[in-house]
């Protein structure tokens, strides 16, 4: 993008090879510098889009994107008074989006129930859930290419490692030293891969030769930039954007690990709180992270805009090139040219595409690093309208 032209979030990814990035800055404990929720109306665009891949009514995109909101503040309220009963939390309903609340804990659920919000008893604390997945986590070195992903579910109350090849899974369960009671295999032809190519649409480009997606506009200070998908980059590597003019260079990357790289740019460059849209911009006006069953949209250069809903958080998955941990799983379709552009649910930014498997036409599954993370790494702050 030239000056006075929108940093197009979801621009083109390619890239001919994937290499070790350099190791980022420490994550901050605090906060990343972003806007918060707000009550503004959802953009048109991500309404249109709703209506066609979640198959609702305009007004019930509306509705939903409202409900959402709504919970997502409820969610936080609970997640602090359940304390260590507390066993996560998931939005239903294709239009409703209700929210449900587990716990371990019995006797609290009638102060769910008493607020509107639907109670769930379960047999296990969301953190010993995490607590089964760290150890998978920890173990991931040995993981097999059969079993490329694990997360947190908490709908079932478990951890799920997905294969497709269930003895081999049982063998890295055991290995891992994970509590067994906790983690359960399913099947599945799930063969994740990082999103790049080298196909045309509004891009930066590598060194003079890959390319990669705009991700969201950023600020460290007085220094403007974006953020994007780690494996596109390392720190030092130049870029040009779409037109070939000289644009920035790479200031941080992570991946394998994590996914996450950002980019200070040159004064040729103005950073603007846009996503692009299936027929113009959305406005970014913060990143306040949704919760599981929430709708999120994603954009992208080689198969544009789509939407889909959030499935997992901090899931874990396995690529060639190593496992990246933390990242969102959501049932968004997106191919190869999508890679490290922005995952946005109303107007909050949650993340940048990472990888995934299918395709926009027989439907897939994709993984997208939260934007949060990168923000603290980083000492980023989100540009938000």
């Amino acid at each position: 993008m030239l000056r006075r032209r929108t940093v197009t979030a979801g621009c083109a990814l390619a890239i001919s090879a994937v290499t070790m990035m350099a190791a980022p800055a420490a994550i901050a404990d605090r906060a990343p510098s972003a806007a918060t929720g707000t009550t503004a109306a959802p953009a048109p665009t991500m309404i249109d889009a709703m209506s066609r891949d979640l198959g609702i009514t305009k007004e019930q995109a509306e509705s939903r994107l409202l409900n959402e909101a709504r919970a997502t503040g409820l969610e936080a309220s609970f997640r602090d008074k359940l304390g260590g009963s507390y066993a996560g939390a998931w939005l239903s309903g294709p239009t409703s989006a209700t929210l449900t609340v587990a716990t371990s804990d019995a006797a609290s659920a009638a102060s769910i129930t008493g607020t509107g919000v639907r109670a769930q008893v379960v047999k296990n604390s969301l953190a010993s859930l995490d607590a089964a997945k760290d150890a998978l986590d920890k173990a991931a070195a040995s993981a097999p290419a059969s079993a490329p992903v694990w997360y947190v579910d908490v709908k079932t109350n478990s951890v799920v490692v997905l294969s497709s090849a269930p003895s081999d899974a049982a063998q890295f369960i055991a290995a891992s030293g994970a509590d067994a009671a906790l983690v359960r295999v399913e099947a599945s032809a799930e063969a994740p891969q990082t999103f790049y190519d080298l196909r045309g649409g509004d891009a930066y480009y590598i060194n003079n030769s890959a390319r990669c997606s705009v991700g969201f506009s950023v600020r460290r200070g007085s220094t403007p930039g974006f953020v994007s998908a780690g494996h596109c980059g390392r720190a030092g590597n130049t870029t040009t954007g779409f037109n070939r003019v000289a644009q920035g260079t790479f200031q941080g990357s992570s991946f394998p690990g994590n996914d996450y790289s950002w980019v200070a740019v040159n004064s040729n460059w103005t950073p603007q709180p846009w996503v692009r849209g299936a027929s113009g911009n959305v406005i970014v006006r913060g990143s306040t992270q949704a919760g599981v069953g929430s709708s999120i949209c994603r954009s992208g250069s080689t198969t544009g805009w789509h939407c889909g809903t959030v499935q997992q958080l901090n899931t874990s998955v396995r690529y060639s090139q190593g496992t990246v941990s933390g990242v969102t799983r959501t049932n968004v379709c997106a191919e190869p040219g999508d890679s490290g552009g922005p995952y946005i649910s109303g107007n909050q930014a949650q993340g940048m595409t990472s990888g995934g498997s299918g395709n926009c036409s027989s439907g897939g599954t994709t993984f997208f690093q939260p934007v949060n993370e990168a923000l603290s790494a980083y000492g980023l702050t989100l540009v938000t309208g």
